[in-house]
């Protein structure tokens, strides 16, 4: 049976997963929201399509890092789910301490490989010398802070306070206007959430053969309906090398006269045109 208004997200308590699923619930106006914590975005995924919720929180993409390739697999291959909308987050590490902990008394590092690499510079400049250890999530690093003095985690202010940490430094990342997009997806059938002027539409287009020529006649589409592609990506299919398929986004809604002509024309040379989701712009 469904939860109503229960949102799954890729745990622990305080990752930026969880940080989307707050932000999502409170703009879904869900009073007191059930959060259930999945350990991979399969099993996010899998939560949706066996209604052990209503909702499911997954990353699309960071500014940094380029597409989640989870997500994308599990659209393209395995759930029939559909984006409602998106959330997109400012993305800023910190370095947090056992409440009790000086900077002196830290002999190592941990966090996500993610948040090590996006914090290299200031690991170099302010902790030089010491060891590194890589765990599931930023959040993981913050509990592990918090239980011991000579362990320095790297992740969110957010994953700090829940834990019992401290922040001893913020905005540590190497690169400002690091932000992560996530979407919000449900069942498919699942009526509209969210409303807005501007409308994002994503796409898994699957070719009939691999031949010379197929992307061309697929841009050829959407420049004769002008539209604009914002984001064009080639998968493996996973059935043989070389054999791909195309995640392609666009700022225009799926009702539109113009993307209908141009996803019919598709449909007669395509395998399958595969409508992930058409939903308001965050």
């Amino acid at each position: 049976m469904t939860e109503p208004h229960a949102l799954a997200y890729l745990g622990p308590l305080g990752t930026y997963t969880h940080e989307a699923a707050r932000a999502f619930a409170a703009r879904l106006g869900i009073a007191d929201p059930e959060f259930i914590e999945c350990s991979s975005f399969d099993e996010v995924f899998d939560c949706v399509e066996r209604g052990k919720c209503e909702y499911g929180v997954v990353g699309i993409e960071n500014s940094l890092e380029g597409s989640v390739t989870a997500t994308l697999d599990n659209f393209a291959f395995n759930s029939s789910a559909n984006i409602l909308g998106e959330e997109v987050l400012d993305i800023h590490h910190s370095l947090i301490l056992h409440p009790e902990a000086k900077l002196e008394d830290v002999t190592t590092i941990a966090s996500h490989h993610q948040g090590l690499a996006q914090c290299r510079r200031y690991i170099a400049e302010r902790l030089p010398g010491r060891d590194t250890i890589t765990t599931s999530s930023t959040a993981e690093s913050a509990r592990l802070a918090a239980s011991n003095k000579h362990i320095a985690g790297i992740a969110n202010a957010f994953a700090a306070e829940l834990y019992g940490a401290i922040v001893f430094d913020d905005q540590i990342e190497d690169h400002f206007g690091n932000q992560t997009s996530f979407a919000l997806i449900a069942r498919q059938g699942h009526p509209s959430v969210f409303e807005g002027d501007r409308h994002k539409t994503f796409l898994a287009l699957f070719m009939q053969i691999d031949r010379a020529g197929t992307l061309s006649m697929i841009l050829s589409e959407f420049a004769y309906a002008g539209i604009n592609l914002t984001m064009i990506q080639s998968r493996p299919t996973k059935q043989a090398l070389g054999d791909y398929m195309f995640f392609v986004s666009f700022e225009r809604s799926v009702s539109d006269p113009q993307v209908q002509t141009a996803l019919n024309c598709l449909r007669l040379k395509l395998r399958e045109v595969k409508v992930l989701g058409s939903y308001p712009i965050a």
